[in-house]
């Protein structure tokens, strides 16, 4: 079916009243759930061909992430959709107030290549759980991924409910012709821009979420074994293609080659001698970005790692040492599994230099610290982050996960999930026994005295 009939008959379905009843959005998910896990062996394969992910990887950072948020969704989806009663001002009695979360529509999704699984299916419990319809577009960057996504909406969904779009979509300017109520999008920032403009054609409002370079601040009194080897591991899953990576680090210089020095013990003990022959390091999904992360390291003093395989398109994980500012390196998100390790002299110098970029998707850093925590955490702004630890703030449904500026807008995972797919309806009700005269002509001196009393006060 061409994709503009296709969201007709989504609209249709959606304005017959299909997706309302709560009870049969959770059946959904609940079917959803059931066939992902009965799928996992087929997801795993797929993500393999595509990315060259281990199991354990797929499974740690793809599906067992969905399934998080299907249980929560489930647990607390009634809650969720119920009225809520809110106060009414005096100046409007006899009345009450209350707001309804009201689902959008006709949802587009449209996913990366890099989280192929989870960064389609996450927002699509979310939409689901809303009273949506939706259609889903992964990335041609990962066809295999997008074939078991297919199968997998099939099996689950109505197509005039849910349709994951496949191979049979030649290109993004399909998609364009049809207008949706709301479009979430997963993806660099120069398609973000792309994407926010196509959008403002029919004012659809866009979640997008987008990435940019997430610092890594290591302060003197670290716990070096332990911030080794959590910023490697962070760096390191699905070989740094991941939009919440560490970047780069700014190192307080009196533990700089202590903290190198223990990051190459841990990338030895991650993958052995070889790195390229580790079945435990995916690969760069495509030669395209295969060759981008090749032109970033030329010239780059290499501390550890720097070989690679280009008929595999793998490269060993790489620390690359005190990186220049406007080094090409240092003036885009690397996405892929290159580490600049800067040494500062001061957590000072440290803020300075992420000040002199956009507005990070995700910040980490690492310290004992109290003070700094907190004063690092209210004076700079980012998405969101982990203080000793990376990545894993977006694996919890009770955080909310998004950008901020040139990183994104708008938040989902849990509830936020909920709310980026639903307007929450204002309804002020009235009564209709009692009608105060206050506010209707004719006034007078005694209605004006009345006014500024009740509503001046």
């Amino acid at each position: 079916m061409h994709i503009a009939q296709l969201v007709q008959s989504q609209r249709a379905y959606f304005a017959a009243g299909n997706t309302l009843d709560v009870a049969w959005r959770k059946g959904c998910l609940r079917k959803l759930e059931a066939c992902i896990r009965a799928s996992e062996e087929k997801i795993c394969a797929a993500v393999a061909r595509d990315l060259g992910k281990h199991p354990f990887e797929t499974v740690e950072t793809e599906i067992a992430l969905v399934l998080e948020e299907i249980r929560f969704a489930l647990r607390h989806l009634d809650g969720w959709a119920r009225a809520r009663r809110v106060r009414t001002p005096i100046a409007h009695f006899p009345s009450r107030s209350y707001i309804v979360p009201e689902p959008y529509g006709v949802c587009l999704i449209l996913a990366p290549w890099n989280y192929p699984f989870q960064l389609a299916f996450s927002p699509l419990v979310g939409a689901v759980a809303a009273g949506n319809c939706v259609l889903l577009r992964g990335s041609s960057s990962a066809p295999h991924v997008a074939d078991v996504m297919q199968d997998i909406a099939r099996q689950c969904f109505a197509p005039e409910h849910v349709t994951v779009l496949g191979r049979e979509v030649e290109s993004s300017a399909a998609v364009w012709e049809a207008r949706y109520d709301h479009i979430f999008f997963t993806g660099s920032v120069p398609v973000g821009k792309i994407v926010m403009a196509q959008a403002a054609r029919h004012l659809t409002p866009v979640v997008l979420e987008l990435g940019g370079k997430s610092p890594c601040i290591v302060a003197r009194d670290c716990d070096v074994q332990i911030a080794a080897r959590r910023i490697l591991w962070g760096k390191c899953i699905n070989a740094g293609q991941t939009c919440v990576a560490p970047d780069y680090c700014l190192v307080e210089a009196p533990v700089a080659q202590a903290l190198l020095d223990a990051m190459k013990k841990e990338l030895h003990h991650f993958y052995g001698d070889n790195p390229l022959e580790s079945g435990d390091l995916a690969r760069i999904v495509n030669e395209k970005q295969y060759r981008r992360l090749r032109a970033l390291m030329q010239g780059m003093r290499i501390a550890a790692g720097g070989r690679m395989d280009d008929g595999a398109l793998r490269i060993e994980p790489t620390l690359l040492m005190d990186c220049p500012l406007d080094a090409p390196i240092m003036q885009e998100e690397i996405f892929g599994p290159l580490l600049p390790v800067i040494s500062v002299k001061s957590i000072a110098q440290a803020l300075e230099i992420v000040a002199g970029y956009e507005k990070p998707l995700a910040l980490y850093l690492f310290t004992a610290d109290k003070a700094l925590q907190r004063r690092i955490v209210r004076s700079v702004p980012f998405g969101g982050g982990c203080i000793n630890d990376t990545v894993v703030h977006l694996a919890t449904p009770h955080l909310p996960f998004g950008g901020v500026g040139y990183s994104g807008m708008g938040q989902y995972h849990g509830k936020r999930s909920f709310d980026c797919f639903s307007h929450p309806k204002s309804v002020l009700q009235k009564a209709r026994h009692t009608d105060v005269m206050l506010r209707y002509p004719p006034y007078s001196e005694q209605k004006f005295r009345w006014l500024r009393r009740i509503m001046l006060r």
